[in-house]
This record gives C-alpha cells, sequence and structure tokens, in this order.
C-alpha cells in the first residue's frame, strides 16, 4: 500500500497546503510500464498548458518591437524624434529588464506560484504598452520604454525557470523551442497582424494608425493574461488540481533524479551565491551578449526589408516568409538537438547558415538575392535555443541556484540589447553593411566562445565522479555537450 508522507514547500519551510501528501514513488511505480504510462499522461497535461508560454512569448516580443513597426507610419515624425532618440527608445527597454531579471526571478522561486506571479506582471505590460500610444515627446515614450522593460523583464526568465522546474534534460531542447518558437512567430504574424491594424485604423477617430498599434495590442496582451492566470502551472511542488496524486509524484521525483544534488530549500540569496560564484555562469552570459550582437538584424527587420523597395503594408507581409522557415528549423534542429544530446555543433551549424546571409546582403543590393539572404539569416534563432536549452541544464545542479543564474545569464544578452541598436544607425543604409560586418565579428566570436566553453564541460565530465542519487548510479555525462 502507499506510504503518505508530507511534502515541503520549496519556497518555505512548512507542509504546502497544495500538496498535502505524496506517494510512495518506488512502491507505486515497480514496474516501468506503470510508471511510463504515468508519465505520458502527465507530459500530456503539461505540454498542453505549457503551450500558452509560446503565446504569451509572442505578445511579449509583440510589445516589446511594435515600435519598430510604428517607425514606418510616422512614429518619429510625430513625436519629434532627432539623431540617435529612436535608438535611445529601442534601448532603454532593456535597462529596466537589467535591473529586474535578478530579483524578480529570486522572488518567483520564493512564491512558487508563476500562475499569478508571471499573468500578473503580463497586466502590467500591456498596460504599459498601451500607455506608449499615448506619448507626445521623446521623453513620453523613453519613459514609457523604460516601464516596459521594467515589467516585461519578469517573463522570459521565469518561464526558463518554470520549464526547467518541470522536464528532464532530454525533454527541455523541444519545450524551450516552444516558447523560443514565439519569438519567430512575432515576426511573423506580428507583421500580419501589425500591418492590419495600420490599414484598418489609419487615422481613426482621428488618432494615428501607430498608436492604435499600441492600443489594440496592449488590450489583448491584458486579455490573455486573465486567461494565463488560470491555465499556465506552478511548480511540482505548488500544482494543484489539474494532476493526479501519483501524476505529481512523478514530476517531483523526476526533477530530483535529474540532478546530483537534492533540490532542498535555501535562503533565496543562498541561491543567487551560488550563481554568482559559478563561473560557468558568467562565461554563458557572455557567450548570450555575443550572441545579442549576432542576431541584431532582427529588431530591425521592418527597416531592412524596406530597403528592398516597397511600400510599409507589402514590407510587413513579406517579412513573414523568412520567420516561418525559421520556425520549422528550430523544430528541426532542437529535436535532433535533443535525441542526440549535444548541443555545439547544432548551434555552429545555425550560426553558419546566417553567416552566409550576412555575407550575401552586404555583397549586393540586388532585391532577389537579398532577399533570399533574409532566410540564411533567420536560420541563426536555432542555435540561440539549442544555446538556452545547454545553458538551462549547465547550470542548474544544485537547482537551487537555477532561478539566479538563469536570470544572469538572460542579463548578458540584455546588456548587450542597450547598446544594440546604435549598430544600426540610419546613416549606415540602405545596404548596412557596417552593420552586417559587426554581426559577422560577433558571429565568429560567439562560435569560439562556445568551442571554449565547450572543451571546460569535457573537462568537468571527466573530473567528475559517479554519483548515486535516488537509488541508482548515474552512467551519462553530467554536463551535456
Amino acid at each position: 500500500m502507499a506510504q503518505s508522507t508530507a511534502v515541503v514547500n520549496s519556497a518555505h519551510d512548512e507542509t504546502s497546503p497544495l500538496l498535502m501528501f505524496e506517494p510512495d514513488v518506488d512502491s507505486l511505480f515497480e514496474h516501468a510500464e506503470e510508471r511510463e504510462k504515468v508519465e505520458r499522461s502527465l507530459l500530456k497535461k503539461l505540454d498542453g498548458r505549457m503551450y500558452l508560454l509560446g503565446v504569451i512569448y509572442i505578445l511579449n516580443y509583440i510589445d516589446r518591437q511594435n515600435i519598430a513597426v510604428a517607425r514606418l507610419r510616422g512614429f518619429e515624425e510625430d513625436l519629434g524624434l532627432q539623431g540617435s532618440q529612436y535608438a535611445t527608445c529601442l534601448g532603454i527597454v532593456y535597462v529596466g529588464y537589467l535591473l529586474t531579471q535578478v530579483p524578480s526571478n529570486m522572488c518567483l522561486e520564493y512564491v512558487g506560484r508563476p500562475s499569478m506571479y508571471l499573468s500578473s506582471c503580463m497586466v502590467l505590460w500591456g498596460f504599459v504598452s498601451m500607455l506608449t500610444g499615448a506619448a507626445r515627446s521623446f521623453y513620453d515614450a523613453l519613459i514609457a520604454r523604460f516601464c516596459l522593460g521594467f515589467v516585461e523583464a519578469a517573463f522570459f526568465p521565469g518561464a526558463l525557470l518554470l520549464i526547467s522546474k518541470w522536464y528532464k534534460r532530454d525533454e527541455i531542447g523541444q519545450r524551450t523551442a516552444y516558447l523560443a518558437n514565439g519569438l519567430l512567430i512575432a515576426n511573423a504574424t506580428g507583421s500580419i497582424l501589425a500591418s492590419g491594424i495600420l490599414e484598418v485604423m489609419d487615422n481613426a477617430y482621428g488618432i494615428a494608425a501607430w498608436r492604435w498599434l499600441f492600443y489594440i495590442e496592449g488590450a489583448l496582451t491584458i486579455s490573455v493574461a486573465i486567461c494565463a492566470m488560470y491555465i499556465l502551472p506552478d511548480f511540482p511542488k505548488t500544482s494543484s488540481g489539474w494532476l493526479s496524486a501519483a501524476e505529481q509524484a512523478l514530476a517531483i521525483r523526476r526533477t530530483q533524479e535529474e540532478y546530483t544534488v537534492d533540490d532542498s530549500p535555501v535562503h533565496p540569496f543562498e541561491g543567487l551565491w551560488l550563481a554568482i560564484s559559478d563561473k560557468k555562469v558568467w562565461s554563458l552570459a557572455i557567450i548570450l551578449g555575443l550572441h545579442a550582437f549576432s542576431s541584431s538584424f532582427h529588431i530591425y527587420f521592418p527597416t531592412l526589408m524596406q530597403t528592398i523597395g516597397y511600400d510599409p503594408i507589402f514590407t510587413l507581409l513579406i517579412c513573414v516568409p523568412p520567420w516561418l522557415t525559421a520556425i520549422v528549423a528550430v523544430i528541426i534542429v532542437t529535436r535532433h538537438s535533443d535525441r542526440s544530446s549535444e548541443r555545439y555543433w547544432h548551434i555552429t551549424a545555425s550560426m553558419g547558415i546566417a553567416l552566409v546571409g550576412y555575407v550575401v546582403a552586404i555583397s549586393t543590393m540586388n532585391p532577389v538575392v537579398r532577399y533570399i539572404s533574409f532566410f540564411f539569416m533567420t536560420q541563426i534563432h536555432a542555435g540561440y535555443v539549442c544555446f538556452m536549452a545547454w545553458a538551462s541544464t549547465s547550470v542548474s545542479d544544485p537547482p537551487s541556484k537555477r532561478a539566479s543564474a538563469l536570470a544572469l545569464i538572460n542579463t548578458g544578452g540584455v546588456l548587450a540589447n542597450i547598446f544594440v541598436p546604435y549598430a544600426w544607425p540610419s546613416s549606415w543604409g540602405p545596404d548596412y553593411s557596417k552593420s552586417f560586418s559587426i554581426c559577422i565579428f560577433a558571429n565568429f566570436l560567439t562560435v569560439t566562445a562556445c568551442w571554449v566553453f565547450r572543451r571546460h564541460l569535457i573537462t568537468l565530465n571527466n573530473i567528475a565522479k559517479p554519483t548515486v542519487l535516488a537509488g541508482r548510479q548515474r552512467k551519462e555525462d553530467q554536463y551535456q555537450l
């Protein structure tokens, strides 16, 4: 008969009111067939809820990047922006990100309720996005963009933390891909949505079309946030109502089996110190910063596409196909990466394909050839997804530092994104050869840094001793390569 034991909440040193008893997993899953059956049911239910993270990421990116679309319909002219002020509006959002990401993830780890925490932040950033549409000057837009970054910062590292709490190392890449595909879908569908809003709402009720863009997309974000409060899962130890006792017990056991150190409750600042003192965290943060420069073309994608020579609406529509091919590539590459438990060569291959696109874009202004080059460039995002999966599994041991580590790594990309807009000044257009040269240089640095990091992980795997966890010996390498 299954034995019942009290479960300790990861956020507090007390028995969780959400999960009072955990069945004895050893007796419940004595047969592999029984465990496999429960595991399939668990993953099916979990995936059905986690897909919403991709939808939220679409809105997260749209609300952050709709300023690039607004630029095509009078944003700069109406606000009287001059010189580098537009680039400053782009970059200031990441200052808010930089200040908030680490404390936000520490707070999320302590609270243990992503469904409420992330959804509440989503309501706030939807409201701030709507306020951006009411801006009347450079400083209005600057303040709104800073506040947007301040509240948006909670989502992406929080989503990575949520995924890492539920999935095993050979599952995390594909689930990270589903999340990151939100960015690619946003680049594709966001252009379609924006073109529709700009066309239908142009000067409606005497309001400029770009203002309607912020109003409508911000309101859409708030609507989805309310739904997310009831759909997003919490952590395995704090979720309730949608899993059976056996499924929840297995969810907790699966994560315990993945790591060489138990996920025992610690003070949030202890987890932060563990992350800060881990050299791998800083290495990954630097790599992500380099990758941000290498893939920086995407924040100016509508502007780059406009250099082909079409009107704003058609320009937005032809932005879609390159991102659709990138979505397919991400799914294929990350699935193979998960199955082979290999990250570096998948990252390098994706970066290499993007490199071809940069070189072609520098070489010619022929509209057809230049458009084809954009298909190559967008393939870089498959490497990005593999990298984030690699990062998640490389710093999760012990799990107590995971929240702070993921946020610190992401700050590398955020810090780079503050300066990235200044690599694409209008004076370098329409060919933007200098900007693409920066992408090429950053591409080489990223691949080189990943190679050095891989060599370091090989060394750690070689010196690591086999450890016994959950009654069985770990035979696989501690770190994926």
